[in-house]
């Protein structure tokens, strides 16, 4: 199960999640996430991976798309730091390649 929530502030507008982040739940995060990007008024969207205990592949696949989208990421655990990183390569690596 994954819980998603969103929470305001001036400066950002978070989207926090909790639980496992493994399909079907990965293309709630896609809606979700997309839904966060429209009208931000200079806020930036960040993704919360503080309370997410596991991530598939598909789960992969929803936070490269929002990174590749702009959002920011926060998390903790070395578990999901290292994902981040990863995903962060692939996204730079399509980058060169679109060039």
């Amino acid at each position: 199960m994954l819980k998603i929530s969103v929470i305001e502030s001036r400066t950002q507008r978070r989207v926090a999640l909790e639980g496992k982040l493994i399909a079907p739940w990965s293309a709630e995060l896609r809606s979700a996430g997309m839904q966060a990007a429209l009208g931000l008024s200079g806020r930036q969207l960040v993704i919360d991976l503080k309370n997410v205990t596991s991530i598939g592949e598909d789960g992969e696949a929803a936070l490269l798309e929002l990174m590749k989208a702009g959002a920011r990421f926060c998390c903790s655990g070395v578990f999901t730091r290292h994902i981040l990183k990863e995903l962060a390569r692939r996204a730079r690596h399509c980058q060169k390649e679109s060039k």
